[in-house]
């Protein structure tokens, strides 16, 4: 009987798991454009001064 419980536990986590895991993977996209971004726009800073 146990078992069984455990067992019905994992198959409720599954559903949950994929949502978090999906939501990681999202926010970790959104952290890379955002750095990327941050990091095109500070080096366009910086050639732009060097070019003055």
């Amino acid at each position: 009987m146990p078992h069984a419980m455990h067992h019905s536990l994992m198959a409720s986590l599954g559903p949950v798991f994929y949502v978090f895991a999906a939501a990681l993977l999202l926010f970790v996209f959104f952290t890379f454009l955002f750095i990327r971004r941050t990091v095109a726009s500070f080096r366009d800073g910086v050639e732009n001064s060097n070019r003055d």
